[in-house]
């Protein structure tokens, strides 16, 4: 049954259960009664069902009509409000997301932190901090290798998966990479702490785990850590680890055979000649090496 026939058999008084039933569920069934009720106060003892129809027809519709006019009016403002709101969204939303910054293979950046603390981050390496709570906490995450020249100012604290390294205002590089963690001051004064060992290093100390050990190191003379100036060295460091670094900065893959990668090895190789490279690593281990492509060395052992 239609709309209109069951409002008017409703106005007549001439529903049946099933139709009362139908007629509950129309969308304006209680704008209906309310305008019934009000019309009733008015009719008389005997009216025509078909003017009451046309009244309550002509009472929705002014309804509606005074809603769209208002609607209508408020609807510029309604959407000026909708965009000011999702700018404030977006603008909040934005400025406290956290910085993300990613080396790849073979890549280097340098980063400047809100308060001007200076980062070098090393190849195969990511660094992240928030901006919008900077002045409350200078934080940093990093996953790899950096050095860091922070301004003097509130404690500064870098994380690693493996410990945290904390200042006040000085130099130092972080390395972090699997089962290897090391922390080198090169100026003011660092405290390191991993698992329950925390450790304070002055200027050339070095704090060095390899494999859940602690290594005992000799004191750093330079003034900035190697990787900085395109070279990587090592003071008898596994074999495996020489390899590794030697991927991260050519973007290669190395494959060993018969070779043992717990060798200790001492010497450094450049960042800028490949082939050179290769060579100061495998020479004085007598290890062969053959390039089967641009991407990929070989190393053997006789």
């Amino acid at each position: 049954m239609e709309r209109e026939e069951l409002i008017k058999k409703w106005l007549d008084n001439e529903l049946n259960s099933h139709e009362l039933e139908a007629f509950k569920k129309l969308e304006d069934y209680d704008d209906l009664i309310k305008l019934s009720n009000s019309l009733m106060q008015f009719k008389a003892p005997e009216y025509d069902s078909t003017q009451e129809l046309h009244d309550v027809w002509h009472a929705i519709k002014s309804s509606k009509s005074t809603v769209s006019k208002k609607t209508h009016w408020m609807r510029p403002f309604m959407r000026i409000a909708a965009v000011l709101a999702l700018a404030l969204s977006v603008y909040y939303y934005t400025t406290t997301l956290d910085t993300s910054i990613n080396t790849l293979a073979a890549q280097k950046t340098s980063i400047e932190l809100p308060d001007a603390s200076q980062v070098s981050l090393n190849a195969a390496s990511s660094i992240t901090f928030n901006k919008h709570d900077w002045k409350k906490e200078r934080n940093v995450t990093l996953n790899g290798e950096a050095f860091f020249k922070v301004a003097k100012g509130s404690t500064f604290n870098v994380t690693t998966s493996t410990g945290t390294v904390t200042v006040l205002g000085t130099e130092f590089n972080v390395k972090q990479r699997d089962n290897y963690f090391e922390v080198t001051c090169y100026e003011g004064s660092v405290k390191v702490t991993h698992n329950s060992n925390i450790v304070i290093l002055k200027p050339g100390h070095s704090f060095l785990n390899i494999d859940g050990k602690l290594i005992a190191t000799e004191k750093e003379t330079s003034i900035n850590p190697s990787w900085i100036n395109n070279e990587s060295y090592f003071k008898s460091m596994p074999f495996a680890y020489v390899i590794r670094e030697f991927e991260r900065q050519y973007n290669v893959t190395i494959t060993p055979h018969n070779i043992n990668l717990n060798e200790l090895f001492t010497g450094s190789f450049s960042h800028n000649n490949k082939e050179l490279a290769i060579k100061t690593i495998t020479l004085p281990l007598n290890i062969e090496y053959s390039f089967k492509d641009s991407t990929t060395i070989e190393l053997s052992r006789d």
